[in-house]
């Protein structure tokens, strides 16, 4: 790899994770982590891997749903997002439209038998 390729990989890499920074701060401020864990610039596809309190987040799909629309409007080069929180995620490494993430339980309802009611406040 040339010089010339390194620098373009890394304005990219520094570009996307600029984006990341400047349009999704909440993932931060919220103990949740984004990370690029592959870039290829020469097909335009990036992965980003969310991490901390995003997994298991029941807003983490529609993160991940803003994320892939707006990044390739903000980024030329990127024409591929594919992002997850490593829950649920299909083979390719993205939600597959299967929503991902865990599903949503309420105090009181019950699936596939199970009697949990879910975490219990604290007062």
């Amino acid at each position: 790899m040339s010089t010339e390729t390194s620098d373009a990989d890394n304005d990219l890499r520094e570009r996307v994770t600029n984006f990341l920074r400047r349009n999704f701060p909440q993932i931060q401020m919220h103990g949740g982590s984004a990370a690029i864990s592959h870039l290829d610039r020469e097909t335009g596809e990036v992965q980003i891997q969310l991490g901390g309190a995003c997994s298991g987040c029941g807003i983490s799909p529609m993160t991940i749903q803003a994320i892939k629309s707006r990044m390739v409007k903000e980024i030329p080069e990127i024409e591929t997002v594919h992002a997850d929180t490593g829950m649920g995620a299909g083979a390719d490494g993205d939600l597959g439209g299967t929503g991902g993430g865990m599903s949503p339980s309420f105090p009181g309802e019950t699936t596939d038998g199970d009697d949990d009611e879910g975490p219990q406040a604290p007062f």
